[in-house]
């Protein structure tokens, strides 16, 4: 058979939503490659993605149905047809439902694939059929809420604004493993001569970009900010224009703020030399263009949404939303290119159910009432590995009252505590509209390869089951194109202009930005609004993180790693491999006090569990801090437990996101 090149986009969840080029023999994905005409990605993707037909045509793929057999969490299942598996989850929620009404079944996903379609289309049959709705908030909706209270609506600045920026600020995101190609942008301007700054909390593989490093203690961030601005404003760096004419509110900042920061005071809660914050808010007020790329990680403690307002407050001091190639991205916002709720259909909810936090799963398992969760439907997700307080949801998982259902491709670690498992697609088995929320960029892909065994994708899964409950209505009746033909074909003010042609080939497109979009201000007032009566705190202010007074010696950053993302790709040896197995990475000073070295096996502990680690010691890593990066299948794994047995289940001041960073633990010898 001769190779056909197809192309698709990568499905997970990562802001770059690269182009892919696939070449296909006889049905089988044999090469995937980046690319070269998609707009921001050019062709190049992360070390992930090389081999993503390995994850395709896995050997450990599911290509079956399977009905548990064995004690639940051994894994011991039997095959089964897909009619008897949708029979028995049919037969057990009629049952449930009789027994405890419809919001006795909740529904668990997240962003396994960001396919517009297979995301969401769960929505519409679990609304529909009248079961708890999940608030899926676990990764950063602290960092959406903190610049919904400076910015409103205001567009994030393109990417690619960056390359014209004389000093960029990567402030909290390791780029090196989660947004690789505006790296693009950052290395042009930094050959033109710009200065490239890294904040955080230890050194990421992305300070091999960046011409200074400064580490703050964890959750530090918006003291940091305070900080320079008290600088900026107590020495007159400030552009009084740009203060007087578009910002609301820097008078109150200035008087009833800022004398409490410092920089004397901010160094005691940063770490970070005094001298060293009066430097950066000089540097960064006598820049052109200072440049903010803004991660998501410094989001998720117990001040997350508080310490993104505060930073968003820094460039407009100095007027950098102002100025091309200034200003702060923190997310690129393109939710309006289609119309969701023709997929979502909250219509079909006969009234509003009630709302379960994807965060305190553990809590929803073990204490939820009135009623009780019965049945648990878990699909493009894994919460036995990544979701906070791991031993809680084991805890729930091993109920034998649950009825769990598992529409995954892998036997994932919550795949083993499932009743039934059944088999899904990857997405080169299926087609979908993708959105990027790191650029303007929108796609759309079709089937590159036929599914692999007996694998279904969630739309077909779920208009399975919706035959099986009875549903009747006339959205469960569409084929996957079907459907994604309707949501292309409505059209959206947010798309007029791009360039159909190329969309309609499958080619990555760009949504128009006007020019001045990121400086045309879309708030109520029309301006930067850093005094904002909307919110319980008007002004940004320096908050506590829930475990600034832990009693626990040091703080556990569960970060990204280049070879895998949160859960996903462990099934591909090569990347596990590169990992260098389950590390914990602590500084030097720290294993000295403990008498513990390198590659011994050490036990990191909390009051909610105890997880085994292979230590890893590094001056990468500041005293007080302790880096486990990665989120690994349990069968990978040292121990029985992984990172997520030491997380937590509280929430951030505003957006009710996960806290994962806000934890403290101890380390010692393993025995």
């Amino acid at each position: 058979m001769p190779t056909e090149i197809r192309r698709s986009v990568c499905p997970y969840d990562c802001p770059d939503t690269c182009g892919l080029l696939v070449e296909v023999e006889d049905g089988r994905a044999m090469r995937v490659s980046g690319d070269p005409e998609h707009p921001f990605t050019r062709g190049t993707l992360c070390p992930k993605m090389l081999h993503y037909e390995k994850t395709a045509h896995s050997p450990l793929r599911l290509t079956t149905p399977l009905v548990r057999i064995g004690p639940k969490g051994k894994g011991e299942f039997r095959a089964a047809t897909w009619n008897e598996a949708v029979a028995i989850i049919a037969a057990r929620w009629r049952e449930i439902i009789s027994g405890y009404g419809a919001e006795a079944i909740l529904p668990y996903s997240y962003a396994g694939t960001m396919g517009l379609v297979h995301r969401n289309c769960g929505h519409a049959f679990f609304h529909r059929l009248g079961a708890s709705r999940l608030d899926r908030t676990i990764c950063s909706p602290a960092k959406e809420a903190g610049w919904k209270a400076i910015m409103g609506d205001t567009p994030s600045p393109h990417p690619d604004e960056v390359a014209e920026s004389d000093l960029v600020i990567l402030w909290g995101i390791n780029a090196a493993a989660t947004n690789i190609h505006f790296l693009h942008g950052v290395r042009e301007t930094r050959k033109r001569g710009a200065q490239v700054w890294l904040i955080d909390t230890y050194e990421t593989p992305t300070a091999a970009a960046a011409d200074r490093v400064i580490l703050s203690r964890p959750g530090s961030d918006g003291a940091l900010a305070l900080g320079m601005m008290h600088v900026i404003a107590r020495e007159g760096l400030i552009d009084k224009a740009f203060v007087e004419e578009r910002i609301q509110g820097f008078a109150e900042l200035a008087e009833q703020i800022l004398p409490g920061y410092p920089p004397e005071r901010v160094s005691a809660i940063t770490g970070v030399p005094a001298s060293v914050i009066e430097d950066m808010a000089r540097c960064y007020a006598r820049a052109q263009a200072p440049f903010i790329r803004l991660g998501s990680g410094l989001s998720r403690y117990g001040n997350g949404a508080m310490t993104v307002r505060t930073i968003c407050a820094l460039p407009a001091l100095v007027g950098a939303y102002g100025k091309r190639g200034g200003g702060l991205l923190a997310s690129t916002s393109t939710g309006a290119a289609f119309a969701m709720k023709e997929v979502t259909r909250e219509d079909f909810m006969l009234r509003p159910t009630r709302i379960v936090n994807m965060n305190r799963l553990g809590h929803a398992l073990t204490e939820l009432s009135d009623p009780p969760v019965k049945s648990l439907y878990v699909y493009h997700s894994n919460p036995a590995s990544v979701t906070p307080d791991q031993n809680a949801i084991l805890r729930g998982l091993a109920r034998n009252d649950l009825f769990t259902v598992v529409h995954d491709r892998f036997m994932t670690d919550t795949a083993r505590w499932a009743d039934v498992v059944l088999p899904a697609c990857s997405s080169l088995e299926t087609g979908d509209v993708y959105r990027a929320y790191g650029t303007y960029c929108i796609q759309r892909a079709w089937p590159a390869i036929p599914p692999v065994g007996e694998s279904r994708s969630n739309w077909d899964t779920f208009a399975f089951l919706a035959e099986a409950m009875g549903f009747d209505e006339p959205y469960f009746s569409q084929t996957e194109e079907e459907i994604i033909e309707h949501l292309v074909a409505i059209p959206a003010p947010m798309r007029d202009g791009i360039d159909l042609a190329r969309f309609e080939e499958g080619k990555g497109v760009e949504l128009p930005l006007a020019p001045d979009a990121p400086r045309t201000f879309r708030t109520p007032s029309g301006k930067v609004e850093i005094l904002n009566h909307r919110e319980p705190e008007p002004l940004p202010r320096h908050l506590p993180t829930h475990e600034e007074e832990g009693n626990l010696p040091l703080m556990l950053m569960t970060a990204p790693t280049l070879y895998a993302l949160n859960a996903s790709f462990y099934e591909q040896d090569e990347l596990r491999e590169r990992q260098g197995g389950m590390r914990l990475m602590v500084n030097p000073v720290e294993a000295g006090t403990r008498g513990i070295g390198d590659g011994e096996r050490v036990i990191a502990c909390n009051e909610r569990g105890k997880v085994e680690f292979t230590l890893a010691v590094t001056d990468r890593v500041p005293p007080g801090v302790a880096v486990a990066e990665g989120v690994w299948w349990s069968e990978h794994a040292p121990g029985d437990r992984t990172v997520n047995a030491l997380t937590s289940q509280r929430l951030t001041d505003r957006g009710n996101g996960s806290t994962f960073y806000d934890t403290r633990i101890e380390v010692k010898k393993a025995r």
